[in-house]
């Protein structure tokens, strides 16, 4: 019987490397690490607000402050090695009525460090520590937090992620001109928000900080929502090549301004259009993807649409998503791959293409109109499908050429089973 065997052990091993060889084949990724200096490591610093409002069991069945604890614990798991990463709390610890004490209530506690496993251990245990106490310092823990994060390297990337369910209570050192403020500085530092069920007022504010120093605003209700969104921020600091840059959006494709490979940030107005060019090579994939906040209150069923036009206006390709006031960002992208130039006319197969930008938001009336819905706009140009070599591009969108080859090892893999079937039978009635 072990003899019998053999040949279809052999079998199954000769199929098993003729798989493995396909799934592995394809030009080999060169490690070229060249001499480049190293890049100092980005610094990032989480700024939670501990004030007594965190006790407010609002999000899916719980406070505040355990949904923030749980994000904190997903996120620290995930940030990546080469992010110095450090947490500031305020209202942590005074938990009187004299406000002098309550607007110095901040404290570092964690520091601004490459997080090891040991590291993500104590910064989790000091986490799991807190609970809701006093004031709201988010003016004062801006300027303390900025000073963590300053030092003598001018091109390190440096973050300020600011989670806080209310408006600053030590007034009249507005956070926002303590934003402008830092921004000032030119030491390269962004400060993004993030509002747990916020009202109008601190939307408003958070917004304000967040815009003066080229950051982002975020409405959370949810705690997927405000891990997900935290997480994004910190990978945001490791690969400073996404940081948003400003793009104003014209109301036609001929006055647009002209995007490369980034991420763009802008402000549409409700039921707006904006137009943004993008120069397509020819051989090149074009990638789009929109993200629009509703950063104020808006009425439910709502939608947007980002399309790829021609110059003159006819519809390439779409991307549209819709929402139902469960959500506070809805989004929605699309591909546009340009064929390979002949060799005589390399110019005639690369194109322009216009990106329009187009929302169905409504709002009460109360509701300010101005300034715009926060717009995020990712661009990117890739290698086309048909080019594209590495091991990601295996699929059925990006090469029917690795189906046909499965096919035609299942093909060969039949062939070879049935004769070693028939040599088996053979070798049965023999014996």
């Amino acid at each position: 019987m072990i003899t019998r065997q053999r040949p279809a052990a052999w079998a199954l091993a000769l199929l098993a490397a003729l798989t493995a060889g396909l799934v592995t084949a394809g030009p080999a990724v060169a490690d070229d690490d060249g001499d480049a200096p190293a890049q100092p490591s980005p610094k990032v610093e989480l700024v939670l607000d501990v004030s007594g409002s965190m006790r407010a069991r609002d999000i899916d069945g719980k406070s505040r402050m355990a949904a923030a604890k749980q994000a904190f614990n997903e996120v620290l798991d995930a940030t990546p090695d080469e992010v110095a990463l450090g947490i500031r709390t305020l209202g942590a610890n005074y938990r009187g009525d004299d406000r002098r004490t309550g607007c110095k209530d901040t404290e570092l506690l964690y520091p601004v460090e490459r997080l090891d496993e040991s590291g993500r251990t104590d910064a989790k245990t000091a986490v799991a520590t807190l609970a809701p106490t006093g004031w709201t310092p988010i003016g004062p823990t801006l300027l303390k937090a900025a000073d963590d994060l300053t030092d003598d390297t001018a091109e390190r990337s440096r973050r300020i992620v600011l989670i806080s369910d209310g408006e600053d209570t030590c007034q009249p050192l507005d956070p926002c001109v303590v934003a402008r403020e830092i921004s000032a500085k030119g030491i390269h530092l962004t400060i993004d928000t993030l509002g747990l069920v916020p009202d109008a007022k601190t939307r408003e504010q958070l917004s304000c900080i967040a815009e003066a120093t080229g950051g982002t605003y975020t409405s959370v209700r949810h705690t997927d929502e405000l891990a997900g969104r935290v997480k994004q921020l910190v990978d945001r600091a490791a690969d400073p090549v996404v940081t948003p840059v400003e793009a104003k959006g014209a109301d036609r494709c001929a006055a647009a301004p002209e995007l490369k490979s980034g991420l763009y940030t802008d402000r549409e107005k409700f039921g707006e259009h904006r137009w943004y060019r993008v120069a397509v090579p020819a051989g090149k994939e074009l990638r789009a993807s929109v993200s629009v906040s509703a950063d104020r209150a808006v009425d439910p069923d709502y939608g947007v649409l980002l399309r790829a036009e021609t110059p003159n206006g006819r519809e390439i390709v779409r991307g549209q998503e819709s929402g139902d006031g469960r959500t506070d960002v809805i989004s929605t992208g699309l591909r546009h791959p340009t064929p390979e130039a002949d060799d005589e006319d390399e110019e005639a197969a690369s194109e322009t293409v216009c990106l329009r930008v187009s929302n169905s938001f409504s709002a009460p009336a109360s509701v300010k109109k101005a300034p715009g819905l926060p717009v995020e706009l990712a661009v990117d140009l890739v290698d086309s499908p048909d080019e594209a070599s590495d091991v990601a591009s295996f699929g059925l969108g990006h090469g029917w050429w690795l189906l046909g080859l499965l096919v035609l090892v299942g093909f060969v893999a039949g062939l070879v089973w049935g004769w070693l079937s028939r040599w088996r039978f053979a070798v049965w009635r023999t014996n």
